[in-house]
Formats: C-alpha cells, sequence, structure tokens
C-alpha cells in the first residue's frame, strides 16, 4: 500500500490524479486540495507512523509544502515521546536537515519512501528548450551565476531559487516560497533560475514550478526560466509553456552538468 503524506500546492493533487494511492495523510493545519484520510499532528508521530503500518502501508509519498509546526509539549503521545530528542534535533536545523531527520525517523518505522518524480516520471521534463524563445549568451551567463548562489544557498541549507539579471544577484528564495520572492521584483530583464539543494535527498522536497510561477516570472518582467533537468518538477507544463510563450519568455531545462 501506498500513503501520500501531503502538504499544500499543486504537487499532492497532481500526484494522487496520476497514480493510484491508497491513502492520503495529511500535517494538521496543512491540508491539500484532496480528501484527506488521515490526519495527525507531530507530536502524534510515533502513533501515526505504527498505525500506518498496521493499516498495511509499505511506502510512502512526501509531498506538497509543510511549514515547521509549533510543538506543545503537553500533547506527545507514549509513541512519539522516544522519538522527541530526534525532533527537536531536527527543528533546531534548516528545512532540508529536518527533512532528512523526518525521512530518517519514517524508515525506522520498516516505511519506504518513494520520490513523486519516480510515482510521475513525467513530473521530470528533459532537457532542453521546449519554449519558442530560446536562451541567448547573457541568460546562459546568468544562468552561470545562478547556480553558483544555489550551490551557495544550499550549503547554508536556504533557498532553491533566485533571480538573476546580468551579473546581478536581484533576490533569493526565502521561507514563503519562489512565487513570494518574484512578487518582490520588479525587472525588465533577468532570470528565475531554481535547482535542487546539492547535497539535498531528492525523494522529497524537489523544487516545483507551474503556472503560477510562469504568470509570476512574466509579470517580474523576466526574461524566462532556467531549472535544472532531473532536478526540478513541472506541473502542468502545456499551461506553463502557453503562458511563457504568449510573452515570448523562455523555459530553459538546463543539464546538470553545463558549466
Amino acid at each position: 500500500m501506498l500513503a501520500l503524506i501531503a502538504g499544500t500546492g499543486g504537487l499532492p493533487p497532481a500526484i494522487a490524479a496520476a497514480t493510484d494511492v491508497d491513502m492520503i495523510c495529511a500535517l494538521d493545519g496543512f491540508v491539500p486540495d484532496l480528501t484527506v484520510d488521515v490526519t495527525f499532528r507531530l507530536e502524534h508521530l510515533g502513533s501515526f507512523l505504527a498505525d500506518l503500518t498496521q493499516r498495511g502501508v509499505t511506502r510512502v509519498c512526501l509531498a506538497g509544502a509543510v511549514k515547521r509546526p509549533q510543538i506543545d509539549p503537553t500533547e506527545i503521545d507514549a509513541a512519539t515521546r522516544p522519538l522527541v530528542p530526534v525532533i527537536q534535533a531536527a527543528m533546531a536545523q534548516g528545512d532540508d536537515g529536518a527533512l532528512r531527520a523526518l525521512m530518517q525517523i519514517i524508515e525506522a518505522h520498516g516505511l519506504i519512501i518513494v520520490a513523486a518524480h519516480t510515482l510521475v516520471p513525467a513530473l521530470l521534463p528533459f532537457a532542453g528548450v521546449p519554449t519558442a524563445q530560446k536562451p541567448n549568451g547573457e541568460m546562459m551567463a546568468e544562468a552561470v551565476l545562478g547556480e553558483r548562489v544555489i550551490a551557495k544557498l544550499g550549503a547554508l541549507d536556504r533557498g532553491q531559487a533566485c533571480v538573476i539579471q546580468g551579473a546581478k544577484l536581484l533576490a533569493e528564495e526565502g521561507p514563503q516560497g519562489t512565487d513570494a520572492m518574484l512578487g518582490t521584483v520588479i525587472a525588465e530583464s533577468g532570470i528565475l533560475y531554481k535547482a535542487p539543494k546539492p547535497t539535498q535527498d531528492r525523494r522529497a522536497d524537489l523544487p516545483v514550478i507551474g503556472p503560477d510561477t510562469a504568470q509570476a516570472v512574466v509579470d517580474a518582467g523576466l526574461d524566462g526560466i532556467v531549472i535544472t533537468a532531473g532536478g526540478v518538477m513541472v506541473l502542468h507544463q502545456p499551461d506553463v509553456l502557453d503562458i511563457l510563450n504568449a510573452a515570448g519568455k523562455v523555459l530553459w531545462i538546463r543539464p546538470e552538468t553545463e558549466n
């Protein structure tokens, strides 16, 4: 059996629509746009995972956005109490570190973590330029700088996206996400560069773009989007391409090995 532990955003519905999911679960306070079978609190994580195994769940997919919840020590149940040191250490780390710790807890309960793109391979487009507009030399140089910026942000366990204009970093992704970052940008050129953190576990929290991202890039006045091939999922790709093509913008799915 496969359980989808779903957060907010467009990714969980896309997975549920494209593959057979036996159970949809959600962390309390972060309800996805899906019918949820089980809602759980972080203070009850041990009980929740034990319940999954008792129901016959063997595989888990983590997908969607979730912010760190406040933990109420008085709500921690007996099955979760042994996990408290790991949970506390995770909460003190950055997003990637916290997610790694959560994944370790899940695996310790005998569950296999399956990546969203393993379930739905079409979410990861092939390398290339599917838009009518193609990257020019300036965009290629901006992509190289974007790659360097994401490598530095990744080392600090921060964002997965940035806005580059020429030789300048205009904006970097914060806790509110890519679209919120783009909402702060007013430009006449430049790119959105998005890629996974260099050392992140790609079974969860792989970067995602979709139609809202494409429209935000157009509204910000940027020339287009550069994403890493094999490292960024694209939701509703035909709609993304329609938005970018209508505005004469670029989508460049750039090979990871390119410098």
